[in-house]
């Protein structure tokens, strides 16, 4: 009774959050979300809207990493860091912030975020905009201090709008000096859609080179930490499975599946909204993150970790995906159209 009233008073509260521009309510919801974190009362509010997690939930054990459910925020929701004493507050495992870059960037021109409530889905060109890379370390390293064990930070990391191609790796590297002293884990973002030029990174030489590179970065300056591919869903399927033989071979120790598509197949939503360039994330994915989970799992069998992440918009998408092989499964545009008690639906499927 208590989840059905929460998915009441979200169902209630939604049509006014959408009357506001998405992405000035992103951020105003990201405020609140920090403020909540800081303090006992908001706390409570935070894990009560997010619904009871489940007693004697068993760590899970990934990368050498404990992490004390298998539900995280994908990169993106908060970009730099803001609200990690509130995401762990509504009781989520891990959250994966960034993606960031090595010095500030605005990203794309506004309007940038494009609701499709026909779809829930999600539009986005925000194009890594962030407050760079020593501004998210700080964050981490001030917030660590208040945070539980088995509560993971990822950061995803990038490269620059204007970066040449052949400087690439100088930015991902950049990035990893920075960050790599504060993160559990680190996710290579060459797949958004938004960043003219990053999906070529994908090719397989490319993509090999920048990970041995990170690799040894690690190792030279003592933080070594686990390394996770994040796969464009719009890869040809033959051409993902080499990519995921390949990685086997890397120092990659993961992969996410995957970021958001430039497809448009089979929405509901009417152009113009529709065609408006970007990212589309949400419920259209699911399938397509379903079966991408399976066949992996059958590619890598245990030699790869595989976080889930597309459409995962109810509990039961969430128990699904794990059946289907992954260690973990990332929320980010159910948590729109769904609310907070997405998070405690999830880790009670998951457990």
């Amino acid at each position: 009774m208590l989840t059905d009233w929460r998915a009441l008073l979200y169902r209630v509260a939604r049509p006014v959050l959408f009357g506001f521009d998405p992405e000035r309510i992103h951020h105003l919801t990201l405020r609140a979300l920090a403020g909540a974190g800081e303090g006992r009362i908001g706390r409570r509010l935070a894990g009560w809207l997010a619904g009871p997690a489940p007693q004697g939930v068993t760590p899970v054990r990934l990368m050498g990493l404990t992490f004390r459910n298998r539900v995280g925020v994908g990169a993106g929701f908060d970009k730099d860091a803001v609200a990690l004493r509130g995401w762990e507050a509504l009781g989520l495992g891990f959250m994966e912030v960034g993606t960031v870059t090595p010095e500030p960037q605005p990203g794309n021109p506004r309007p940038r975020l494009f609701r499709l409530p026909a779809d829930a889905a999600l539009i986005n060109r925000m194009g890594f905009n962030n407050e760079g890379a020593a501004a998210l370390a700080r964050r981490v390293m001030l917030a660590r201090r208040h945070l539980p064990d088995g509560f993971v930070i990822g950061v995803n990391i990038g490269r620059a709008k204007e970066t040449d191609a052949a400087q690439a790796l100088d930015d991902y590297l950049a990035c990893h000096r920075l960050v790599a002293p504060v993160a559990d884990y680190l996710a290579i973002n060459v797949s958004s859609p938004n960043t003219p030029g990053l999906r070529d990174l994908q090719e397989p030489a490319a993509l090999a080179a920048l990970l041995e590179a990170l690799a040894r970065a690690g190792e030279a300056s003592g933080f070594r930490r686990p390394l996770l591919v994040k796969l464009a869903p719009d890869l040809a399927i033959g051409r993902r499975d080499a990519m995921l033989r390949m990685l086997c071979d890397t120092p990659a120790d993961g992969v996410i599946l995957s970021n958001t598509t430039v497809a448009r197949d089979g929405l509901r939503t009417r152009a113009p909204l529709a065609a408006e360039p970007g990212g589309l994330s949400g419920d259209p994915l699911w399938r397509s993150t379903l079966e991408a989970v399976e066949r992996a799992r059958e590619i890598v069998q245990a030699r790869l970790v595989i976080i889930a992440s597309g459409g995962i918009g109810s509990a039961e998408r969430a128990a699904a995906a794990v059946a289907a092989g992954a260690d973990l499964v990332q929320l980010w545009t159910g948590l729109v159209y769904r609310g907070p008690g997405l998070v405690g639906e999830a880790v009670r499927a998951t457990a």
